[in-house]
């Protein structure tokens, strides 16, 4: 079958681990070891204490590679153990199934509830959020991270509204819970401060997150960056077609300027659309004709012959 043909699904599990390049490395060929998956990009680093492993593949092999992924994770990485300061419930905190080419959103909810099942039998309680949030509250993956580890290891024995769709409702003892679901492509691009005042990101991050009346779409937190002489304001844009990335920019910088502060540069986690760079560019380039910034207008797209 043609590659253009085939279903493909995305998925970009994270992992809480970020200091030890072993386990990671032993994570990553798991999913490397799947037949009819390719690795698309590995970042970690020790202020989140986080791995992100974005990789493609057929749907059948993005869920068995996730599985086996999930399966070392467990063996490898103690929560009872982990500090960082990225949002966290778990070992394999949050493992998203996304939509990548012929194939639905719904088939992708379907993916995560298989994983979900196959996550319980391990003795792990399972969230399911986004597309395949079975309650309304958990469509926003923040709600369901509330109180982080070490809060929803004590809720999640009593508080009927934190029991998980899947697995038992006691954390596993080294693993905690798991967060997985459907979504559309998520761009993490995040800002970097030239200042050591991390306040002053926070006060940023505050500003253009949706919650508390900033961009829509856009998720934000401040933090320290460890040997630097700069903060950051890590952003998760969840719709780039309806929050377009040098909105986020642009906003960071107006906040920014309020504090004296400048963006002094920016980090790719993972990988994104053109689609999302074309964007930018178009507004950045003021084109009278950003038609020619069409993908078919590309040199490189030209080059396969």
């Amino acid at each position: 079958m043609e590659i253009k043909n085939k279903k493909i699904v995305e998925s970009v599990p994270n992992f809480s681990e970020g200091t030890d390049k072993e386990k990671v490395e032993q994570i990553v060929n798991e999913i490397k070891n799947t037949p009819e998956t390719r690795i698309v990009d590995v970042q970690y680093d020790s202020d989140y204490n986080r791995a992100v492993i974005t990789f493609v593949g057929t749907p059948e092999a993005v869920l068995k590679a996730n599985i086996a992924a999930a399966k070392k994770a467990i063996k490898l990485i103690d929560m009872n153990k982990h500090k960082g300061q990225h949002p966290r419930i778990g070992a394999i905190d949050v493992v998203p199934f996304i939509p990548a080419q012929n194939i639905s959103l719904e088939e992708c909810v379907e993916l995560s509830v298989k994983f979900a099942e196959a996550m319980a039998k391990e003795k792990i309680p399972i969230y399911l959020y986004e597309a395949s949030a079975r309650k309304m509250e958990r469509i926003n993956i923040d709600n369901i991270r509330k109180g982080e580890y070490e809060g929803l290891k004590e809720a999640i024995k009593s508080d009927p509204d934190r029991k998980p769709d899947f697995g038992p409702s006691v954390f596993h003892p080294t693993a905690g819970a798991i967060i997985t679901g459907a979504r559309h492509p998520l761009i993490s691009f995040n800002i970097n401060l030239g200042t050591k005042d991390v306040k002053v990101a926070k006060k940023v991050a505050k500003a253009i997150h949706l919650r508390s009346g900033g961009l829509v779409n856009v998720k934000a937190m401040g933090t320290v960056l460890e040997g630097r002489d700069c903060v950051q304001v890590g952003i998760s844009n969840v719709n780039f077609k309806k929050t377009p990335l040098y909105r986020q920019m642009e906003m960071v910088r107006f906040e920014a300027a309020r504090y004296g502060v400048q963006i002094v540069g920016t980090e790719l986690i993972g990988v994104l659309p053109l689609d999302a760079i074309l964007n930018s560019v178009d507004y950045y380039l003021q084109l009278e004709n950003p038609e020619k910034l069409e993908r078919k207008h590309l040199l490189e797209d030209y080059f396969d012959f």
